[in-house]
């Protein structure tokens, strides 16, 4: 017999509370105490735990639902639950901890999908794309990065049930639009109007349709909440007026930052413009290029002086570690976070003067206008707000709540603003808000191995690409060659390539010669399955694996359209191997009920190709459930099915991809 009781002299500091540990009782065992008004750190682990509260009360958070706590309490998480423990009394929270290791468990809520872990339940769960700049049109690397990515997000979550909504817009006020104004002789809100529908139009022609597309310099609303979030981060004593030194152009006097400076990035030393380095990701502060030159004439700058408010970012290193232990943060993202923190100081400006932006109310930046950067911070809340509105939920950008779940998808060149620099925003302008974020990245898409250049003329642009005919076959290779963890190449003779043999030859050809077989052997109505052989029920299986990769490769905790893509594939190679060697025995009458069943597993794989290729490829999914007769295919399959008997399959003639579908070639 062992017997335990509460001792506060054997606690030591763990997640973030008190813990001790127990190691005689067998499993792992110890005792636990929250302070009053204190909390656990967010954290997940592969062992099932049990907490036993015993004295005290307050909240458990599991993956953003919360739940009271009390005396008698049993509380048990799941692996790989994001779990809090949260004083919300006036005495010490304490409790039994209980905790044990069960692969098998582990495994399973590993591998199953998000309707069944509950990652998200009921939450609204808010997916934003990057605001584009509006200084010029969508070109397919900006397609296949955040765009492409969000969108199949969302349409996945939603086949699961999830309460999803895909949001962007255009992010008027960036000094690039003011660039590109003065070069066409326009005003920038000209400008910026006019990019901003061009956009829009290149995204639905992508099958791309957001839910929230907020144009921020036509919302009336839009200004009043921006100033209303930068005095919330003033207010907090944080964000102060800072004279410091900055770069003006040597002739005509004008502060330079953004594309108006470029020079040597201070952190890797690879050529950049102001303020972020597209190479390593670090931000710079201009004055602190390496010969930096002023973008117009080419020559060294002058060095003066200027008061700006700026934010002293190497206060926020624990909250940003704290903030990147909750939610999804690739390792390159945290990464970045630790050489960003390593620096001794890092003051950085919230306001530079322009003509084009929303001015603070604050004084003493007079001409100044909030850097469009920490704007977008506030963008992403207002955005929520307006969807809410529309939607007819009480969401207010002013008082975000927390079960909010909000999933970014972007460049890497955004990661210091996106990962490091808004939750530090959100903690001054929010202090009581614990923002729940997930963080998908991609790098650069190279074309011919140059990088998509707007101002070079380097570039595809979707509007020359994309129709009704040719988006499916876009979304597919995009899909499978976009930039995940590394930068990747578009070819056009690859995707003309991957259009013939792939979706042709290979995808059509065998729906084309099921849709053939069925017709001359069942009278286009998909049979019953007979006799099953060994190798059947092997394929069976083989299906049944590429449905569980493939879930995984859209799903929220490792989410990669690269997989997504060669999954669907592996079902129709799959099927095709297998159809090759069964029909060695088709048409004999001996076999009849052996082939019967190879032609309804065929057509369970494409049942399944219909269903699992709606995030990624919408228009052919549909055009193929409804060669099927299939009905429900609106739903993620949790299992694969066999087509119910009697249905009218419809596949012989159906072309799903065509080679008069537009070749891409590049803007010169």
């Amino acid at each position: 017999m062992r017997i335990s009781e509460f001792t506060p002299t054997e606690l030591s500091a763990a997640f973030g509370i008190d813990m001790s540990s127990l190691p005689a009782f067998g499993p792992g065992a110890g005792w636990g105490r929250v302070a009053p008004g204190e909390r656990s750190d967010a954290h997940q682990h592969d062992e099932i735990e049990v907490f036993v509260i015993v004295r005290g009360r307050g909240d458990v958070v599991v993956d953003g639902e919360r739940l009271p706590v009390a005396p008698g309490t049993v509380a048990v998480f799941e692996p790989f639950e994001t779990h809090v423990i949260e004083n919300t009394g006036v005495e010490d929270l304490v409790f039994f901890d209980l905790y044990w290791r069960d692969p098998a468990r582990a495994a399973r809520a590993a591998t199953t999908g998000p309707a069944d872990r509950r990652r998200f339940g009921d939450r609204p769960v808010f997916v934003f794309s990057t605001p584009p700049t509006p200084n010029g049109d969508l070109h397919l690397g900006h397609l296949s990065g955040p765009y492409l990515g969000a969108d199949a997000f969302v349409r996945f979550q939603r086949m699961n049930g999830v309460n999803a909504w895909h949001l962007t817009g255009s992010d008027d006020y960036q000094s690039y639009v003011a660039d590109r104004a003065r070069r066409d002789n326009q005003t920038p809100a000209h400008t910026a109007a006019r990019f901003s529908a061009e956009i829009a139009a290149t995204l639905e022609l992508m099958d791309i349709r957001p839910d929230q597309y907020t144009v921020t310099q036509a919302d009336p609303a839009y200004a009043d909440g921006l100033r209303a979030f930068f005095s919330r981060v003033v207010a907090s004593g944080a964000a102060t007026l800072q004279t410091s030194t900055a770069l003006f152009d040597a002739d005509t006097g004008d502060y330079l930052y953004e594309a108006a400076v470029s020079g040597g990035c201070p952190g890797c030393g690879e050529p950049t413009n102001g303020n972020i380095c597209e190479e390593c990701g670090e931000p710079n502060l201009c004055k602190d290029l390496i010969e930096p030159r002023a973008g117009r004439s080419g020559r060294p700058p002058r060095r003066g002086f200027i008061t700006r408010y700026c934010l002293p970012l190497q206060d926020f290193r624990e909250h940003i570690a704290a903030h990147h232990g909750l939610g999804r943060v690739p390792a390159r993202l945290r990464e970045l976070a630790h050489r960003v923190f390593a620096r001794p100081a890092l003051d950085l400006p919230l306001t530079h003067p322009s003509r084009w932006g929303v001015a603070p109310v604050e004084p003493g930046v007079d001409g100044q206008v909030i850097w469009v950067w920490p704007e977008m911070a506030y963008g992403f809340l207002h955005g929520i707000e307006v969807l809410g509105r529309r939607l007819g939920h009480r969401w207010r950008a002013d008082a975000p709540q927390q079960d909010w779940k909000i999933v970014h998808f972007f460049g890497y060149d955004n990661s210091f603003y996106h990962s490091v620099l808004y939750p530090a925003l959100y903690k001054l302008a929010h202090p009581g808000w614990e923002p729940d974020i997930d963080y998908n990245v991609n790098e650069f898409y190279l074309l011919e191995n140059q990088k998509f250049s707007t101002s070079r003329r380097h570039a595809i642009w979707g509007k020359d690409v994309l129709d009704r005919d040719s988006v499916d076959a876009v979304r597919f290779f995009l899909a499978r060659t976009r930039p995940e963890g590394r930068r990747t190449n578009f070819d056009p003779a690859a995707y003309d390539e991957e259009l013939k043999t792939t979706l042709i030859d290979t995808w059509q050809r065998w729906l084309n010669d099921l849709g053939t077989r069925v017709e001359g052997w069942y009278d286009s109505q998909a049979p019953d399955a007979g006799t099953w052989t060994p190798e059947q029920t092997a394929f069976l299986g083989k299906l049944t694996t590429r449905l569980t990769a493939v879930t995984q490769s859209l799903g929220q905790d490792d989410f990669s359209l690269n997989r997504a893509a060669r999954e669907l594939h592996g079902i129709v190679q799959d099927v095709t191997q297998f159809a090759e060697s069964e029909y060695l025995l088709g048409g004999l009458d001996l076999w009849q009920d052996r082939t019967r069943t190879a032609v309804a597993l065929e057509l369970a794989a494409a049942r399944l190709l219909a269903r699992c290729a709606a995030p990624v490829m919408p228009r052919f999914a549909e055009r193929l459930a409804a060669a099927l007769d299939m009905s429900g295919a609106a739903d993620w399959p949790r299992a694969v099915e066999l087509l119910s008997p009697g249905s009218k399959v419809a596949l012989a003639d159906v072309v799903f991809f065509s080679t008069a579908d537009r070749k891409v070639t590049t803007d010169a």
